[in-house]
């Protein structure tokens, strides 16, 4: 049966309890924002630091009490021209060295007792401050931003299979119980490793809490409502940046903002116990066959949403006899993974498409970012016109898309992502601060519209069998050019240039590959590997009103007197109507009148008539 057209509008649509259903997935994306961008507070370098003064390294007749506190650090710590002092360096001075009148004999040596931070934004202490990252172990940051990256692609990867196997609801609890756990760990974390292993582990868990509420808010809404709700989802993780310079501050410690960042994914367990707040799919049920559960989840949402099915004026219309008929319950469920991708054609294409444009809008993020960063130092600056931008990138996608079409729009995306990188490249010696300024901010606006758009646009056409793992390699993709910021970072930026190029090539090309893709605006989502199979490109330009494209000759097939639905209705009626004991009337024969009257004229007609044959005769 149609999940669409057939059993979503009858159990009520996009009711009151659909629309419930909606806000309880929202706050999943609440909880994975906070815990994903507490990362950039964890691993904030302070914008001042230098070396703790090493007295040993004096010479022993110094008295510091001659010395105020500015001119002690200037005698101990070489000063850097355009940066003040340097933060990995001492003095180091002979011990019997007593005539100070003269230029002192001194060489430059590493650090010796630990740093000194001046925190002016963010956390007092966080996990640069806390095992001292600087200097020579400042490879040690973009290393655990990797490693959280690849956290986040193991998760989508096996946890987007497991939704397809185990169902939104089982996935969601399994990931929200565990990265809760995990979370608690982190706060307790001692070394280092310890902290970059525990948040590889949670961001795996994230990935699945993230992926499996998309998927199940996805679910629940007819397409005129889908658009709508997901983006609603990205200004509950909008609101989850907004408030966390705030809560930074106020914790002032990163064991604190990782609890309180934590505090979100344990009420998520509330779930657990409420199943009514976060129910099993009922398309996800029907498509893979748990009919006695779908059913049941049928029953669920039709109580709740006001709707009655089972109709005692109309025994036909039933929804349930009509599954009864589609469906039968003694066929076991069937189960897909991602790997069944391969056989297809249409459904991996889409996927590598959409794979690739996200890959691009996170990746290319950083070149634009990077450009705010040149044209102020400070770090709310940055932060907060990355937020907001994300925030308008949101809003511009609830008012276009709807219009335009998911591919017009992600097509325009593309275009002014890689206008914006190219004119950066070629012109950013030649242009004012300011437009460099305006041009970034284009480009990560865009480019942000580029990665939540491929999110949706993967999510409607990917068949609901397999949506899980599919949707979970695209993210996975996305998480890969996130990555690539660290491993420039790594180099100590050595191949930006290099980089930028790159993507700003690869979002020309993605033009290209965007036109291959179909439209799902005002479509039902595929349900079947066969349904996403039959999703066709159309034209992207139409043709006119006004030329005639028709054949000379035109034959009008002859529609087909055979309607599934009516043959559906007319089984369930015979079936109820056979199960009686009594038939419910009896058909009777009402008495006619004699055509001819038995009073004695048909023998006199009939010798009346033999004696007209003797006469003739």
């Amino acid at each position: 049966m149609d999940f669409e057209n057939r059993i979503y509008p009858r159990i009520g649509g996009f009711g009151r309890y659909n629309r419930i259903l909606a806000f309880f997935s929202w706050i999943p994306n609440f909880a994975v924002a906070l815990n994903l961008f507490c990362d950039i507070f964890f691993t904030l370098i302070p914008e001042s630091y230098h070396c703790k003064p090493d007295p040993s390294l004096l010479p022993s007749a110094f008295l510091l009490s001659n010395l105020s506190k500015q001119e002690y650090l200037n005698f101990t710590i070489p000063w850097v021209k355009d940066s003040g002092l340097s933060h990995c360096e001492l003095y180091k001075y002979p011990e019997n060295f007593t005539n100070f009148t003269e230029t002192l004999p001194k060489e430059v040596v590493h650090c010796t007792r630990g740093w000194e931070y001046t925190h002016e934004v963010g956390l007092q202490s966080n996990y640069v401050t806390e095992w001292d990252l600087v200097c020579g172990n400042y490879w040690k940051i973009p290393v655990q931003h990797i490693c959280f990256m690849m956290g986040w692609i193991l998760g989508y990867i096996l946890l987007g299979t497991l939704c397809d196997w185990i169902g939104r609801r089982q996935g969601l609890l399994l990931s929200v119980a565990l990265s809760g756990l995990l979370g608690v760990a982190v706060c307790l974390s001692n070394s280092p490793t310890i902290f970059l292993l525990l948040r590889l582990s949670q961001g795996a868990m994230l990935a699945g809490v993230f992926l499996s509420s998309y998927i199940a808010r996805l679910e629940l809404c007819d397409p005129p409502h889908r658009l709508m709700v997901a983006m609603i989802g990205g200004f509950f993780a909008v609101s989850a940046e907004l408030l966390l310079p705030g809560l930074a501050v106020v914790c002032r410690d990163w064991p604190v903002l990782q609890a309180v960042a934590t505090l979100p994914l344990l009420f998520l367990l509330s779930y657990w116990c409420c199943s009514s707040l976060f129910p099993e799919s009922t398309r996800w049920l029907l498509a893979t066959g748990q009919i006695p559960q779908a059913r049941r989840s049928v029953q669920s949402f039709s109580t709740r949403n006001g709707v009655c099915l089972n109709e005692e004026i109309y025994p036909a219309e039933s929804l349930l006899s009509e599954m009864d008929v589609a469906y039968s319950e003694d066929s076991p469920p069937q189960y897909h993974h991602v790997l069944e991708l391969r056989h297809t054609r249409v459904i991996w294409r889409n996927c590598l498409i959409l794979g690739f444009t996200l890959f691009i809008g996170t990746g290319i993020q950083y070149c634009f970012t990077r450009n705010l960063h040149s044209f102020s130092s400070r770090f709310y600056f940055s932060y907060f016109l990355r937020v907001v931008s994300g925030a308008l990138a949101c809003m511009l996608l609830c008012v276009s898309v709807n219009r335009m079409g998911r591919r017009g729009v992600l097509l325009l995306s593309a275009i002014v992502t890689g206008l914006s990188s190219l004119l950066l490249l070629a012109l950013t010696q030649y242009l004012r601060g300011g437009l460099v300024l305006v041009l970034s901010l284009l480009g990560l606006l865009s480019s942000q519209a580029l990665s939540m758009l491929s999110v949706f646009f993967a999510s409607e056409v990917m068949p609901t069998v397999v949506r899980g793992g599919s949707l979970g390699l695209i993210l996975a993709a996305g998480c890969v050019g996130m990555s690539a910021s660290s491993l420039m970072e790594l180099q100590n930026n050595g191949g930006y240039f290099l980089h930028h190029v790159v993507f700003a090539s690869f979002a020309v090309l993605s033009v290209l590959c965007i036109m291959l893709l179909p439209e799902s605006k005002r479509k039902p989502l595929p349900d079947s590997l066969k349904d996403g199979e039959s999703q066709r490109r159309p034209p992207l330009f139409l043709s006119r009103a006004d030329r005639d494209n028709l054949p000379l000759l035109r034959t009008q097939p002859r529609p087909s007197e055979y309607n599934p639905d009516n043959y559906s209705r007319l089984v369930a009626a015979t079936k109820k109507i056979l199960n009686k004991d009594t038939v419910p009337y009896k058909i009777s024969v009402p008495p006619h009148a004699p055509l001819l009257a038995s009073n004695g004229s048909a023998h006199r007609l009939l010798n009346s008539q033999g004696l007209l044959e003797e006469d003739s005769s």
